[in-house]
């Protein structure tokens, strides 16, 4: 059997057990830690799970032609990533990802019309969905975990904290919240430093749900929700700030980001860019993801944005690697989504209920193992825009702290 050269080739820690579709049952690996045990319902199914793992596990365990009989797909998934990520891939897998990275700008070409047309397809999902995994500001980003104890609210009020300090921000100042989600920063921003927000999504019910938070909030006349792509924006900015959206830019498009961004920020501006990074350099986006969680998506490692960034104009002013938090906060979502589970499947069926759950373990077990971390870039159109020391950051950061215990307790009150 394929497979079962394959795993023997290439699991050589842990304990991975398969049953074969033929009733035999195989365990692959050295023999520690907590076995990991899967069935194969067919012999077909065992067959393209060698040929093309990185599409056909999550395929056969969203039809369930891959079922788990002791752990779960996270664990399994953490079982093959720390493997496989050591030992040299067989040859007709190296030959797939080759092509896969040749074909990655095919793949990228992302015009406005495709941009709203692969939002859609993941944003514009029942809001309900949302509401099983996220905190209740629905952060749909990587959380900044300033405690290990910290609960899920509390690390996303840390990430906008962390974020809000680093842009430096003045009352009254107007900031450009490229991909503003369902709007919970840009409210933040808006009500706690008294800036104007102008938020950009290419997703109908975001939009609809920001604007009405914004109106629930009594903070209209500040925050202000479009529904228009980053290309197609006029205006000057103080600030730009952009988190979790640049993975939907497209390597084909990196220039056209940051020279819309030279034109948008005002000659002493600041701008954030939080983004998912590829430590080890650039790469094809999973052919899974791709095809089931976020078409025309793709995360780009440092290397592939800095050089456009200047081809623009800007300077890089500060740069921080958010090591693990994804991780943590991607711990969260799964744990809660799986809680609440019976709900996904009766908003939509079993098998998108597999498909989101793979999604979580596997982009967990993808941030767990280094594969992936988050960067934070600052960069600027004139370097004398920001004091010449970053401690007015931790200032900034620690003020903003003070004054939501200050609010706590006399909420409390």
């Amino acid at each position: 059997m394929l497979l079962d050269r394959v795993l023997r080739f290439g699991v050589t820690q842990g304990t991975l057990t398969v049953t074969y579709s033929h009733g035999i049952c195989l365990t692959y690996g050295d023999g520690t830690g907590a076995p990991v045990h899967f069935a194969l319902a067919d012999s077909a199914t065992a067959t393209r799970l060698a040929i093309d793992p990185e599409m056909q596990l999550g395929e056969a365990f969203m039809d369930g032609s891959l079922t788990m009989r002791h752990g779960n797909v996270y664990d399994l998934l953490l079982l093959l990533m720390a493997n496989f990520r050591v030992a040299s891939a067989p040859a007709h897998h190296r030959l797939l990802a080759r092509a896969r990275i040749a074909a990655r700008r095919l793949h990228q070409y992302n015009p406005v019309a495709v941009a709203r047309s692969n939002v859609a397809r993941h944003y514009d999902l029942d809001g309900r969905l949302y509401d099983l995994f996220l905190d209740s500001d629905r952060q749909y980003s990587c959380a900044y975990f300033e405690r290990p104890d910290a609960t899920l609210a509390e690390a996303q009020a840390a990430k906008k904290r962390h974020i809000a300090a680093k842009l430096a921000l003045q009352a009254g100042m107007t900031v450009l919240d490229i991909g503003s989600g369902w709007g919970g920063l840009a409210l933040y921003l808006a009500r706690t430093c008294g800036v104007d927000v102008t938020g950009l999504t290419l997703s109908t019910e975001q939009q609809a749900a920001a604007t009405a938070r914004a109106a629930a909030a009594g903070l209209s006349h500040r925050v202000r929700f479009l529904l228009r792509d980053y290309r197609e924006l006029e205006g000057a900015y103080d600030r730009i700030v952009s988190v979790g959206m640049f993975e939907h830019v497209g390597i084909n498009h990196y220039d056209q980001f940051f020279a819309a961004c030279a034109a948008l920020l005002k000659p002493e501006g600041v701008a954030l860019l939080h983004a998912i990074n590829r430590p080890a350099g650039p790469d094809a986006t999973s052919p899974w993801i791709k095809k089931y969680i976020f078409p025309g998506g793709s995360i780009p490692a440092l290397s592939e944005v800095l050089p456009p960034l200047e081809r623009a104009g800007l300077t890089l002013s500060d740069a921080e690697i958010l090591r693990l938090h994804y991780a943590e906060t991607l711990r969260h979502w799964r744990q809660r989504f799986l809680a609440r589970r019976a709900e996904a499947v009766a908003l939509f069926d079993e098998r998108f209920a597999r498909m989101w759950e793979f999604y979580l373990a596997a982009s967990e077990a993808a941030f767990r193992l280094g594969d992936l971390n988050v960067f934070q870039i600052q960069f600027l159109r004139d370097q004398r825009s920001l004091p010449i020391t970053r401690d007015y950051m931790s200032d900034a950061e620690k003020d903003l702290r003070r004054r939501r215990e200050t609010a706590a307790l006399r909420a409390a009150e």
